[in-house]
C-alpha cells in the first residue's frame, strides 16, 4: 500500500478517514495518499489559526524570526529526502528538485530578516503622529503544483513574519513534500500558527469563502484567480494573486547566438516549461533568426527527456494528465494549422507517463494559439521581428504582464527596451532570477498585489496610524 501522509492542524498530525491518491507523473503509479478535508476539517484548522493569532500577533520580531529560521533549518537538514520525494510527485529532474528544496530553505532564511519599521510622521511638542503595520489575521494560502515547496514557503514565512497565522492548501497533485515538511516542523512552530490541509479542488472555494479567513494568497491560473477574487469580494478579504503569464523574450541583432542559445533554451524548458515566468514567446531579430534558431535546436537535441529520477534527464514529464492533454491540444492545433516545426511535435499519448517531447516552432503567426496562449509545457515558438517598435508592440499585445527578458550586447539598449515592456519583472541578459528582497508581481491579468521583499510582507498587514496629542488639557 502507498505511504499515507497526515495533515497538520493545531500542532497535531491528523487524518480524516478519506484518502486521495497522488501519482508519479513519470509512470502514473500511486506513490502516496493524503487526507481529504472538507468543511469540518477546514473549520477546525481555521479555528486553531484564529486562537493562535491572539498570541502570535503579540510576538516580537526576534520570536517570529526564530520560528521561521527553524522552518528553514528543517528543510535544509532534510534536503536529500525532500528533493527525491519532490521529484517523485512533481516530475522535475533531481537537480531541479534539489534547487527548489534548497531555494525554499534559503527563501525562508532570507525572508525571516524582513522587518517593517514604524514611520514617524510628526514628533513635536504638539503631537506624536506615527504609522505602523499590523497583521491582517488568519491567512488562507492556496499553492500550485509546479513549485509546491517554494510556493508554500513564500506564503508561510511572510505570513508568520507579519504576525499572521495561516491555513495552507497544497495542490492535490503535489501535496506529499509539503506534508512531510509539516511533519518535520510540527513540534517547532507554535500550535495553530501553521496549518496544512489537503483535499480536492472543491476545498479551494471553501477557503476563499470562509468567514474567519481574513486574507487569501493564491498562485495559479488567471481563470482561477478571477474566481477567487469574486469569492473574496463577499466579505472584502484582502487578496494577493500571482497568476499566469505569456512572457516574451526579445533577442536583439547584436546578441551572440552561440552565447544565448543555451540560456534561451532553459528559460523556456526548465521544469518542462511549467513556470509562470518561463519564456513562452521568443522574438528574434531577422538578422540572426536563422543562426540562433538552429543553435537552439542543436542544443535541444542534446537534452534528454525522461523520468526525473534517472541520471542525465534534463526535462521531465508534465506534472498531471489535465495539463498534458492541454499541451497536446496546443501542439495538435499547430499541426492542424500547418505551422512549421523545427523540432518535436510528435506526442505518444498511449505511453506510460505524461511526456511531451521538446517542441520548437518556426515563426508561427501572432494569433496562433501556441503564441497567444500560455503553453505551460515544453513548447517554444520562435518568431522573427525587424524593428524595435514592432517587437515592443507585439510583446505588449497580451492580456498578461508577468515577466519578460531582453537579450543584447548593449546593456543601455536593453534597459531602454525593458522600461517599455508592460510587465512586473524584466530581465536583461539572464532569466528566472528572483530575489527574496525584490517585489514580484504581475501587471494586467497576471496578478494582484506582490510577493517577496518588504512589499510582499506588507500584503499581510494593514497600515495603522496613531496620533497622540501632547498638549491636550482636560476641561
Amino acid at each position: 500500500m502507498a505511504a499515507r501522509y497526515k495533515n497538520l492542524i493545531d500542532g497535531e498530525m491528523v487524518e480524516t478517514g478519506a484518502w486521495l491518491d497522488v501519482l508519479n507523473p513519470a509512470n502514473e503509479q500511486v506513490i502516496g495518499q493524503v487526507p481529504v478535508c472538507g468543511p469540518s476539517e477546514l473549520d477546525r484548522a481555521v479555528a486553531a489559526a484564529r486562537r493562535a493569532f491572539k498570541s502570535w500577533k503579540k510576538t516580537t520580531f526576534e520570536e517570529r524570526q526564530a520560528t521561521c529560521l527553524a522552518i528553514s533549518k528543517a528543510i535544509k537538514d532534510n534536503a536529500d529526502e525532500l528533493f527525491r520525494l519532490l521529484t517523485s510527485e512533481q516530475g522535475k529532474p533531481h537537480e531541479q528538485a534539489r534547487y527548489e528544496i534548497n531555494g525554499a530553505a534559503g527563501l525562508a532564511a532570507a525572508q525571516s530578516g524582513l522587518k517593517l519599521e514604524e514611520e514617524i510622521i510628526e514628533d513635536s511638542d504638539v503631537r506624536l503622529h506615527r504609522s505602523r503595520r499590523v497583521p491582517v489575521g488568519v491567512v488562507g494560502g492556496i499553492v500550485p503544483w509546479n513549485f509546491p515547496v517554494m510556493m508554500a514557503i513564500q506564503k508561510i514565512v511572510p505570513a508568520l513574519m507579519a504576525g499572521c497565522t495561516i491555513v495552507l492548501k497544497p495542490s492535490p497533485f503535489t501535496p506529499l513534500t509539503t506534508l512531510r515538511i509539516a511533519e518535520l516542523i510540527a513540534g517547532t512552530v507554535p500550535p495553530g500558527t501553521v496549518n496544512i490541509i489537503t483535499g480536492e479542488d472543491s476545498l479551494g472555494p471553501l477557503i476563499t469563502s470562509h468567514p474567519d479567513i481574513d486574507k487569501i494568497t493564491f498562485t495559479g491560473s488567471t481563470a482561477t484567480g478571477k474566481k477567487i477574487m469574486e469569492g473574496a469580494s463577499a466579505d472584502l478579504k484582502r487578496i494577493t494573486l500571482e497568476l499566469g503569464g505569456n512572457d516574451a523574450s526579445i533577442v536583439l541583432p547584436d546578441a551572440d547566438p552561440k552565447k544565448v542559445a543555451e540560456q534561451l533554451f532553459w528559460s523556456s524548458f526548465s521544469n518542462a516549461g511549467q513556470i509562470c515566468v518561463a519564456a513562452k514567446r521568443i522574438y528574434i531579430h531577422e538578422d540572426i533568426y536563422d543562426e540562433l534558431s538552429q543553435a537552439i535546436v542543436d542544443y535541444a537535441r542534446s537534452v534528454k527527456v525522461g523520468d526525473g529520477s534517472q541520471q542525465g534527464t534534463g526535462v521531465g514529464p508534465i506534472q498531471n494528465k489535465k495539463q498534458f492533454e492541454r499541451v497536446c491540444e496546443l501542439i495538435q492545433d499547430a499541426r492542424d494549422n500547418g505551422y512549421k516545426f523545427l523540432l518535436g511535435g510528435d506526442v505518444d499519448p498511449s505511453g506510460s507517463g505524461y511526456y511531451v517531447p521538446i517542441t520548437i516552432l518556426d515563426n508561427p503567426p501572432e494569433d496562433a494559439r501556441i503564441v497567444a496562449e500560455e503553453q505551460f509545457g515544453p513548447v517554444m515558438p520562435l518568431m522573427k521581428f525587424s524593428s524595435e517598435d514592432e517587437v515592443i508592440n507585439r510583446a505588449n499585445n497580451s492580456d498578461y504582464g508577468l515577466a519578460g527578458a531582453v537579450w543584447t550586447g548593449n546593456p543601455d539598449k536593453g534597459v531602454e527596451i525593458a522600461e517599455q515592456l508592460e510587465t512586473g519583472t524584466v530581465w536583461i541578459n539572464e532569466y528566472l532570477h528572483l530575489s527574496p528582497m525584490a517585489p514580484f508581481g504581475g501587471h494586467k491579468q497576471s496578478g494582484f498585489g506582490a510577493e517577496y521583499g518588504l512589499e510582499g510582507l506588507k500584503e499581510f498587514t494593514y497600515p495603522q496610524v496613531i496620533t497622540l496629542k501632547r498638549d491636550f488639557t482636560p476641561a
